[in-house]
């Protein structure tokens, strides 16, 4: 498994991972939006633009077969939404391969990558009913601080700390 800044070299399996995610319907935090993105190339344009204004996008990859288990965005700065809600690390695993620990690992991967950045704590957030990214976080050393209510979204959302000083 490792993280990749995503290419057009991974084109299908990017598209892949996409049609899960509409199929199911489920929500798919850290994708920069690769929803909305029929062609590859301008989900890339999107995220490329996006990382001029500092925030950094990996898909995380299963070497093995190549497939595009999931994805996760690192948010080098917080705007007021990202500060109160959304935090500095957003992800998403595919739905079929779910429960198999990718999330754990994924973000287990993507911390030493806010060492580099300069970043000493992470926010990580989640949705209150979201058990398996509470658990995610608490595996990563999450700390819980609060839960806040996103009157936009109509959601709580439980907000944990992420202390990077034992991180490389």
């Amino acid at each position: 498994m490792k993280l990749i800044w995503p290419t057009m070299e991974y084109a299908k399996t990017i598209q892949d991972f996409r049609r899960e995610f509409l199929k199911t319907g489920d929500s798919m935090d850290g994708g920069a939006s690769l929803r909305k993105f029929e062609r590859t190339q301008d989900w890339l344009d999107h995220v490329e633009s996006f990382r001029r204004a500092e925030t950094t996008q990996f898909i995380y990859l299963r070497e093995s077969d190549g497939k595009m288990v999931g994805v996760i965005q690192i948010r080098h700065r917080f705007n007021a939404y990202l500060e109160k809600f959304g935090g500095h690390i957003g992800y998403a695993v595919a739905p079929s391969e779910r429960r198999k620990g990718y999330a754990t690992q994924m973000l287990r991967a993507a911390l030493p990558e806010c060492v580099k950045l300069g970043i000493d704590r992470v926010l990580v957030t989640c949705l209150r009913e979201n058990e398996a990214s509470r658990r995610t976080i608490l595996k990563n050393g999450g700390l819980y601080e609060s839960t806040v209510y996103d009157p936009k979204e109509n959601c709580y959302i439980e907000r944990y700390w992420i202390d990077l000083s034992g991180h490389s």
